[in-house]
C-alpha cells in the first residue's frame, strides 16, 4: 500500500526534472510536501501479528501497518519454519513483528509506543496469552537513536504505571531494527480476509492516561438476567461487525452492557476475558454461557433465546417452528390489551399493532398486516400443506403463519404465535420517545 506511494513519489520526481512543461513552483511544492511528510518506521512485536497490524493502521497518522519478521538468525523466516515445535524457546528464533510506517507530524514515536505498550501484556517473556514461544515475545525495533531513546524513556514510565497496578517487570526487549522481513500474503490484513472471528486483547488495563480507565459500578449487573459484551480498547474489526449487526438494533428487554476486560469487578466470570468481542449471558452476576468471537445476529438471537426461554413452549415456536396450542394462556393475555404494540420477545423490534389485530376466532392471535418491514415470507410445505411462514425479520425467529383474503372484508390474516411476542403499551412508547 504505502510502499507502492512511496515508489510511485520517486518515479514521479525523476519524471519532473524531465518534464519542462511543468513550472518550478509546482516542483517546489511536491518537494515541500514531500518534506513535510516526516515518515518514520517502528518495527514491533507483541505477540500474533494479525490483530496488532489491525490495530496499528486504525490509529490516525499511521500510514501502513505489516505483518512480517525480524530478530532472528540462523534459518529463513517464514511461518512454518519460526512455528515448528523445535523453535519454540529457541533464541535466535525470529518474532512475529509488524512494521509500522507513520508520519511523526500526526502521530509521534512516543504516542505510537503507548499505544504499544497499552495494547498487550509486556511483563510475559516469550508468550500472549495462550500463545507460548519465543515468535510471540515483546519486542520494539528502533530505526533510529532518537526513537531508541523515545522507547526507553516510555518504557519506563509504563513500569512505573505497571508497579503501581501490581504487575512484574516489563521483558520487552529494545533493540535497533538490523532487518525486517515482510510475511507471507495470507498474512497481511488476515482480519479483513476473515471476517468471522475474534480480536486477541492481551492488555493489562494500565494506561498512560488515568482517566481512560474509568471504574464502573456493576451493580446493575448482579440482578436478573444481563448481557455482556467484552469490547476492546483499541479498535477491533470484530466488535465493530457485532454492533453494526446486532447490538446497534438490540432493543430486547435484558439488558446489553459493554465492559473492557478489566472492568467486571464483582461478577463471577468462569470463561477467559482475552477475546473481543466476547459475549457473555449472566444471570444474578453469575456467568451461565459465554462464546467467544463475533456472532451474527442468527447465532446470537439463537443464544440468546436459548438464554432467555429456556426449554419452553416459547424456544420451541420460536426456533423449531411450533405451534402454540389454540386459546393458550399468552392468547388470552394478548388479545384484549390496551393499545399498544406487540415486539419480538428477544430483539425488541416491533412486529404488530393492536389497531390491526381483530378476533379471528381461531384461538390465535390475528393482524390484518404487519409493522412494516418487520416479518419475512418463506414458503412451508410442512404438514402436507402449502402456507406461507412468518419470520421475524430481526431475529429470524418463527412467527406463525400468512392466509391471504381471510381477515375482515377480505383481507389477509396473519396468524401469530402469542408466546413469541411482548407487550408495550402505547403510553410507555411516548414516554420513552418524550424521554
Amino acid at each position: 500500500m504505502f510502499k507502492g506511494l512511496i515508489l510511485a513519489t520517486f518515479a514521479m520526481s525523476g519524471l519532473l526534472s524531465t518534464m519542462s512543461a511543468i513550472s518550478s513552483d509546482e516542483v517546489t511544492k511536491s518537494s515541500d510536501l514531500n518534506a513535510t511528510m516526516h515518515v518514520e518506521k517502528l518495527v514491533l512485536g507483541s505477540g500474533c501479528f494479525w490483530g496488532a497490524e489491525k490495530r496499528y493502521e486504525a490509529l490516525n497518522g499511521v500510514l501502513d501497518a505489516e505483518s512480517g519478521y525480524a530478530d532472528g538468525h540462523g534459518f529463513k523466516p517464514t511461518y512454518r519454519n519460526i512455528t515448528k515445535l523445535s523453535r519454540r524457546f529457541d533464541e535466535d528464533n525470529y518474532a512475529e513483528v509488524v512494521q509500522v510506517t507513520f508520519n511523526s507530524n500526526i502521530i509521534s514515536a512516543k504516542e505510537l509506543l503507548q499505544n504499544y505498550y497499552e495494547s498487550h501484556d509486556p511483563t510475559q517473556k516469550n508468550r500472549q496469552g495462550n500463545d507460548v514461544g519465543t515468535q510471540y515475545r515483546s519486542i520494539i525495533l528502533t530505526t533510529s537513536d532518537e526513537q531508541a531513546n523515545t522507547a526507553l524513556a516510555v518504557t519506563q514510565q509504563y513500569q512505573q504505571l505497571l508497579t503501581k497496578a501490581g504487575y512484574g517487570t516489563i521483558a520487552t526487549q529494545i533493540k535497533p531494527l538490523e532487518q525486517f522481513y515482510s510475511a507471507e500474503e495470507y498474512h497481511q490484513n488476515y482480519l479483513e480476509k476473515n471476517p468471522n472471528g475474534y480480536c486477541p486483547d492481551h492488555s493489562t488495563g494500565v494506561v498512560f492516561s488515568q482517566d481512560e480507565k474509568q471504574q464502573v459500578d456493576n451493580t446493575a449487573l448482579l440482578t436478573g438476567k444481563q448481557i455482556v459484551i467484552l469490547d476492546s480498547r483499541d479498535y477491533c474489526p470484530y466488535c465493530e461487525k457485532f454492533k453494526a449487526a446486532v447490538a446497534n438494533d438490540y432493543k430486547g428487554t435484558i439488558p446489553m452492557t459493554f465492559r473492557h476486560a478489566d472492568q467486571l469487578s464483582g461478577l463471577t466470570i468462569k470463561s477467559a476475558t482475552w477475546a473481543t468481542p466476547t459475549i457473555l449471558f449472566l444471570e444474578d452476576g453469575v456467568e451461565v454461557y459465554s462464546r467467544q468471537g463475533y456472532m451474527d445476529a442468527e447465532l446470537f438471537y439463537k443464544a440468546l433465546g436459548a438464554f432467555k426461554l429456556g426449554d419452553s413452549e416459547a424456544y420451541k415456536v420460536a426456533f423449531n417452528a411450533k405451534t402454540d396450542s389454540p386459546y393458550c394462556k399468552e392468547y388470552a393475555i394478548f388479545k384484549n390489551t390496551p393499545d399498544g404494540i406487540f415486539i419480538d420477545k428477544l430483539s425488541g423490534e416491533p412486529l404488530f399493532d393492536t389497531r390491526d389485530r381483530f378476533n379471528s376466532g381461531t384461538g390465535w392471535l390475528s393482524f390484518t398486516h404487519p409493522v412494516k418491514d418487520s416479518v419475512t415470507q418463506h414458503e412451508d410445505n410442512s404438514w402436507g400443506m402449502q402456507r406461507i411462514e412468518l419470520k421475524s425479520k430481526s431475529t429470524g425467529i418463527h412467527l406463525g403463519h400468512l392466509f391471504p383474503a381471510e381477515g375482515p372484508n377480505g383481507q389477509d390474516r396473519y396468524c401469530i404465535n402469542a408466546t413469541v411476542l411482548e407487550f408495550v403499551a402505547r403510553e410507555e412508547i411516548n414516554r420513552s420517545d418524550d424521554v
